[in-house]
Protein backbone atom coordinates (compact mmCIF):
# COMPACT_ATOMS: atom_id res chain seq x y z
CA UNK A 1 0.00 0.00 0.00
CA UNK A 2 1.05 3.80 -0.64
CA UNK A 3 1.57 4.80 3.11
CA UNK A 4 1.83 8.18 1.95
CA UNK A 5 -1.19 8.56 -1.26
CA UNK A 6 -3.55 6.82 1.49
CA UNK A 7 -2.91 9.34 4.54
CA UNK A 8 -3.72 12.07 2.68
CA UNK A 9 -7.11 10.36 0.84
CA UNK A 10 -7.81 8.65 4.08
CA UNK A 11 -6.68 10.60 6.90
CA UNK A 12 -10.29 11.72 7.82
CA UNK A 13 -12.15 8.63 7.51
CA UNK A 14 -9.20 6.40 9.34
CA UNK A 15 -10.47 8.22 12.37
CA UNK A 16 -13.66 6.35 11.70
CA UNK A 17 -11.77 3.32 12.00
CA UNK A 18 -10.92 3.34 15.39
CA UNK A 19 -14.35 3.22 16.27
CA UNK A 20 -14.98 -0.29 14.37
CA UNK A 21 -11.05 -1.56 15.46
CA UNK A 22 -11.38 -3.64 18.74
CA UNK A 23 -10.46 -0.92 20.48
CA UNK A 24 -11.04 0.36 24.05
CA UNK A 25 -10.50 3.79 25.83
CA UNK A 26 -6.66 4.49 25.49
CA UNK A 27 -4.48 3.24 27.89
CA UNK A 28 -2.04 5.45 29.71
CA UNK A 29 1.32 5.87 28.18
CA UNK A 30 3.29 3.08 28.12
CA UNK A 31 6.26 2.18 30.17
CA UNK A 32 9.30 1.82 28.32
CA UNK A 33 9.98 -1.30 26.58
CA UNK A 34 12.29 -3.31 24.62
CA UNK A 35 12.96 -3.14 21.39
CA UNK A 36 12.25 -5.82 18.93
CA UNK A 37 12.76 -6.81 15.14
CA UNK A 38 8.90 -6.11 13.56
CA UNK A 39 8.36 -6.91 10.21
CA UNK A 40 6.70 -3.75 8.29
CA UNK A 41 5.55 -4.65 4.93
CA UNK A 42 4.23 -2.10 1.95
CA UNK A 43 2.91 -3.04 -1.58
CA UNK A 44 6.40 -1.96 -2.37
CA UNK A 45 9.19 -3.41 -0.03
CA UNK A 46 9.65 -5.15 2.79
CA UNK A 47 11.85 -3.02 5.85
CA UNK A 48 12.88 -4.22 9.08
CA UNK A 49 12.59 -1.92 11.98
CA UNK A 50 12.93 -1.72 15.33
CA UNK A 51 9.12 -1.60 17.25
CA UNK A 52 8.24 -2.32 20.66
CA UNK A 53 7.22 -6.15 19.89
CA UNK A 54 7.29 -8.96 22.24
CA UNK A 55 8.03 -12.54 21.07
CA UNK A 56 9.67 -14.33 17.66
CA UNK A 57 7.44 -17.17 16.82
CA UNK A 58 7.86 -20.15 13.86
CA UNK A 59 6.24 -19.57 10.58
CA UNK A 60 4.84 -23.17 10.11
CA UNK A 61 3.38 -23.49 13.93
CA UNK A 62 2.60 -27.18 14.84
CA UNK A 63 -0.72 -25.93 16.40
CA UNK A 64 -2.44 -27.27 20.11
CA UNK A 65 -4.02 -29.93 21.13
CA UNK A 66 -7.40 -28.96 22.71
CA UNK A 67 -9.71 -25.72 23.35
CA UNK A 68 -10.36 -24.12 26.24
CA UNK A 69 -12.57 -25.59 29.07
CA UNK A 70 -15.38 -23.43 30.25
CA UNK A 71 -13.56 -22.95 33.43
CA UNK A 72 -10.51 -21.97 32.20
CA UNK A 73 -12.08 -19.47 30.40
CA UNK A 74 -13.92 -17.97 33.29
CA UNK A 75 -10.47 -17.75 35.07
CA UNK A 76 -9.29 -16.12 31.97
CA UNK A 77 -11.51 -12.97 31.40
CA UNK A 78 -11.17 -12.81 35.55
CA UNK A 79 -7.64 -12.58 35.55
CA UNK A 80 -6.78 -9.86 37.79
CA UNK A 81 -4.25 -7.92 35.90
CA UNK A 82 -7.09 -7.28 32.77
CA UNK A 83 -8.34 -3.32 32.31
CA UNK A 84 -11.77 -1.98 33.25
CA UNK A 85 -12.33 -1.03 29.63
CA UNK A 86 -11.67 -4.67 28.28
CA UNK A 87 -14.02 -6.07 30.82
CA UNK A 88 -16.36 -3.65 29.99
CA UNK A 89 -16.36 -4.75 26.51
CA UNK A 90 -16.64 -8.51 27.49
CA UNK A 91 -20.03 -8.39 27.55
CA UNK A 92 -20.80 -6.15 24.45
CA UNK A 93 -18.53 -8.72 22.23
CA UNK A 94 -19.84 -12.08 24.42
CA UNK A 95 -16.49 -13.04 25.36
CA UNK A 96 -16.75 -16.17 26.89
CA UNK A 97 -19.15 -17.35 23.78
CA UNK A 98 -16.55 -16.01 21.60
CA UNK A 99 -13.72 -17.99 22.96
CA UNK A 100 -15.41 -21.21 23.26
CA UNK A 101 -17.03 -21.04 20.01
CA UNK A 102 -13.58 -20.34 18.40
CA UNK A 103 -12.05 -23.48 19.92
CA UNK A 104 -9.15 -21.95 20.68
CA UNK A 105 -6.44 -23.13 23.05
CA UNK A 106 -3.18 -23.31 24.75
CA UNK A 107 -0.01 -23.44 22.29
CA UNK A 108 -2.30 -23.08 19.22
CA UNK A 109 -1.05 -20.40 16.77
CA UNK A 110 -3.61 -17.78 15.43
CA UNK A 111 -3.89 -14.46 13.69
CA UNK A 112 -5.98 -11.64 14.18
CA UNK A 113 -6.69 -9.43 11.00
CA UNK A 114 -7.10 -5.68 12.07
CA UNK A 115 -6.44 -5.89 15.96
CA UNK A 116 -7.05 -2.05 16.19
CA UNK A 117 -6.04 -1.74 19.65
CA UNK A 118 -5.81 -4.80 21.02
CA UNK A 119 -8.58 -6.36 22.61
CA UNK A 120 -9.33 -9.86 20.87
CA UNK A 121 -5.86 -10.40 20.50
CA UNK A 122 -5.11 -10.34 24.39
CA UNK A 123 -7.88 -12.79 24.48
CA UNK A 124 -6.27 -15.31 22.23
CA UNK A 125 -3.20 -14.20 23.86
CA UNK A 126 -4.34 -15.42 27.09
CA UNK A 127 -5.91 -18.31 25.60
CA UNK A 128 -2.79 -19.70 23.82
CA UNK A 129 -1.11 -18.98 26.62
CA UNK A 130 3.28 -19.08 26.16
CA UNK A 131 3.66 -22.09 24.39
CA UNK A 132 1.29 -20.36 21.30
CA UNK A 133 1.41 -17.22 19.42
CA UNK A 134 -0.94 -14.83 18.01
CA UNK A 135 0.05 -12.69 14.72
CA UNK A 136 -1.76 -9.02 15.17
CA UNK A 137 -2.14 -7.60 12.09
CA UNK A 138 -2.39 -3.36 11.39
CA UNK A 139 -1.62 -1.39 8.43
CA UNK A 140 0.65 1.16 9.00
CA UNK A 141 -2.30 4.18 8.24
CA UNK A 142 -4.19 2.46 11.21
CA UNK A 143 -1.85 2.95 13.42
CA UNK A 144 -0.53 6.38 12.52
CA UNK A 145 -3.80 7.41 12.68
CA UNK A 146 -4.70 6.16 16.24
CA UNK A 147 -3.85 2.74 17.41
CA UNK A 148 0.23 3.02 17.80
CA UNK A 149 -0.23 4.32 21.26
CA UNK A 150 -2.51 1.65 22.35
CA UNK A 151 -1.44 -0.94 20.72
CA UNK A 152 2.16 -0.82 21.72
CA UNK A 153 1.06 -0.05 25.55
CA UNK A 154 -1.18 -3.72 25.30
CA UNK A 155 2.08 -5.07 23.76
CA UNK A 156 4.09 -4.43 26.59
CA UNK A 157 1.77 -6.25 29.24
CA UNK A 158 3.28 -9.71 30.36
CA UNK A 159 -0.13 -11.23 29.39
CA UNK A 160 0.27 -10.28 25.73
CA UNK A 161 4.15 -11.81 25.59
CA UNK A 162 2.73 -14.82 22.55
CA UNK A 163 1.97 -11.44 20.42
CA UNK A 164 3.87 -10.97 17.23
CA UNK A 165 3.05 -7.72 15.70
CA UNK A 166 2.45 -7.71 12.07
CA UNK A 167 2.66 -3.92 10.50
CA UNK A 168 0.86 -4.80 6.94
CA UNK A 169 -1.08 -4.01 4.51
CA UNK A 170 -4.87 -5.42 4.51
CA UNK A 171 -4.23 -6.85 1.38
CA UNK A 172 -0.98 -8.79 2.46
CA UNK A 173 -1.99 -9.41 6.27
CA UNK A 174 0.26 -12.11 7.28
CA UNK A 175 3.10 -11.90 5.50
CA UNK A 176 6.12 -15.03 5.76
CA UNK A 177 3.13 -16.65 8.08
CA UNK A 178 1.82 -20.25 7.40
CA UNK A 179 0.34 -23.20 9.42
CA UNK A 180 -1.97 -21.05 11.59
CA UNK A 181 -5.03 -23.07 13.08
CA UNK A 182 -6.79 -20.13 13.22
CA UNK A 183 -7.74 -16.25 12.10
CA UNK A 184 -9.99 -13.85 12.91
CA UNK A 185 -11.48 -10.70 11.68
CA UNK A 186 -13.77 -9.12 14.24
CA UNK A 187 -15.81 -6.02 12.98
CA UNK A 188 -13.37 -4.86 10.75
CA UNK A 189 -14.38 -6.66 7.28
CA UNK A 190 -16.83 -3.85 6.52
CA UNK A 191 -14.54 -1.19 6.81
CA UNK A 192 -11.96 -2.83 4.08
CA UNK A 193 -14.42 -2.77 2.02
CA UNK A 194 -14.79 1.64 2.16
CA UNK A 195 -11.05 1.70 2.49
CA UNK A 196 -10.31 -0.09 -0.75
CA UNK A 197 -8.77 -3.04 0.07
CA UNK A 198 -8.07 -5.95 -2.76
CA UNK A 199 -10.39 -8.17 -0.33
CA UNK A 200 -10.02 -11.20 -2.96
CA UNK A 201 -6.49 -10.83 -2.02
CA UNK A 202 -6.58 -10.38 1.62
CA UNK A 203 -8.94 -13.73 1.91
CA UNK A 204 -6.66 -15.76 -0.26
CA UNK A 205 -3.81 -14.40 1.77
CA UNK A 206 -5.49 -15.31 4.85
CA UNK A 207 -6.28 -18.98 2.86
CA UNK A 208 -2.77 -19.41 2.22
CA UNK A 209 -1.66 -18.61 5.95
CA UNK A 210 -3.86 -21.33 7.30
CA UNK A 211 -3.17 -25.18 7.77
CA UNK A 212 -5.64 -27.48 6.02
CA UNK A 213 -8.38 -27.71 8.27
CA UNK A 214 -7.75 -24.31 10.01
CA UNK A 215 -10.55 -21.49 10.67
CA UNK A 216 -11.44 -18.07 9.50
CA UNK A 217 -13.90 -16.45 11.82
CA UNK A 218 -15.64 -13.45 10.85
CA UNK A 219 -17.91 -11.40 13.03
CA UNK A 220 -19.16 -8.26 11.83
CA UNK A 221 -22.05 -5.86 11.81
CA UNK A 222 -25.63 -7.25 10.03
CA UNK A 223 -26.73 -5.20 7.37
CA UNK A 224 -30.83 -5.53 6.04
CA UNK A 225 -30.95 -8.60 3.52
CA UNK A 226 -30.32 -7.19 0.23
CA UNK A 227 -28.11 -4.05 0.91
CA UNK A 228 -25.27 -5.72 -0.43
CA UNK A 229 -22.33 -3.34 0.30
CA UNK A 230 -24.30 -0.04 0.44
CA UNK A 231 -23.86 0.54 3.99
CA UNK A 232 -19.97 -0.21 4.75
CA UNK A 233 -19.29 3.56 5.76
CA UNK A 234 -22.84 5.15 6.53
CA UNK A 235 -24.21 2.55 9.04
CA UNK A 236 -20.75 0.37 9.12
CA UNK A 237 -22.66 -2.74 8.41
CA UNK A 238 -22.45 -5.46 5.67
CA UNK A 239 -24.53 -7.55 4.32
CA UNK A 240 -24.20 -11.33 5.50
CA UNK A 241 -24.63 -12.95 2.46
CA UNK A 242 -21.95 -10.62 0.39
CA UNK A 243 -19.51 -11.82 2.54
CA UNK A 244 -20.23 -15.32 2.54
CA UNK A 245 -19.56 -15.05 -0.95
CA UNK A 246 -16.04 -12.99 -1.26
CA UNK A 247 -14.46 -15.47 1.76
CA UNK A 248 -16.07 -18.69 -0.13
CA UNK A 249 -14.47 -17.25 -3.47
CA UNK A 250 -11.07 -17.79 -1.72
CA UNK A 251 -11.32 -21.32 -1.62
CA UNK A 252 -12.80 -21.44 1.87
CA UNK A 253 -15.96 -23.35 3.10
CA UNK A 254 -18.50 -22.04 5.18
CA UNK A 255 -18.56 -24.56 8.32
CA UNK A 256 -21.00 -23.01 10.44
CA UNK A 257 -22.32 -19.70 12.57
CA UNK A 258 -23.11 -18.84 15.89
CA UNK A 259 -25.89 -16.59 17.62
CA UNK A 260 -24.57 -15.14 20.77
CA UNK A 261 -24.67 -11.62 19.11
CA UNK A 262 -27.74 -11.79 17.31
CA UNK A 263 -30.27 -9.18 18.31
CA UNK A 264 -33.57 -9.06 16.46
CA UNK A 265 -34.45 -6.52 17.70
CA UNK A 266 -32.11 -4.24 15.96
CA UNK A 267 -33.26 -2.25 13.20
CA UNK A 268 -30.08 -2.31 11.32
CA UNK A 269 -30.42 1.43 10.05
CA UNK A 270 -28.53 3.10 12.24
CA UNK A 271 -24.43 3.94 12.93
CA UNK A 272 -22.71 1.49 14.95
CA UNK A 273 -19.60 2.56 14.90
CA UNK A 274 -18.70 2.97 18.92
CA UNK A 275 -18.09 6.89 17.75
CA UNK A 276 -21.43 7.10 16.69
CA UNK A 277 -23.44 4.35 18.86
CA UNK A 278 -23.57 6.18 21.97
CA UNK A 279 -25.51 4.36 24.47
CA UNK A 280 -26.89 1.76 22.08
CA UNK A 281 -23.10 0.67 21.43
CA UNK A 282 -22.95 -3.15 21.38
CA UNK A 283 -26.58 -3.83 20.67
CA UNK A 284 -26.14 -4.46 17.05
CA UNK A 285 -27.13 -7.27 15.36
CA UNK A 286 -23.87 -9.12 14.51
CA UNK A 287 -23.05 -12.52 12.97
CA UNK A 288 -20.47 -14.99 13.59
CA UNK A 289 -19.26 -17.00 10.42
CA UNK A 290 -16.85 -20.08 11.04
CA UNK A 291 -15.01 -20.85 7.85
CA UNK A 292 -12.76 -23.56 7.10
CA UNK A 293 -9.92 -24.55 5.10
CA UNK A 294 -10.24 -27.38 3.23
Amino acid sequence: MNVTRSLSLLAASLLTVAGCADSSAPPPTAPTEPAANTTTTSMTSTTTVATPSVATAPTTPTGGDRPLSAAEIAALLAAPDRSDDDRKLDEQRKAAAFLAYLGVGPGMHVAEVGSGSGYTSELLARAVGPTGTVYGQNTPEILAKFAEGPWSARLAKPANKPIVRKDAPFDAPLPGVKGLDLVVNVLFYHDTVWLGVDRDKMNRAVFDALRPGGAYVVVDHSAKPGDGLADVKTTHRIDQSVLEAEVEKAGFKLAGSADFLKNPADTRDWNDSPTAAGPRRGTSDRFVLKFVKP
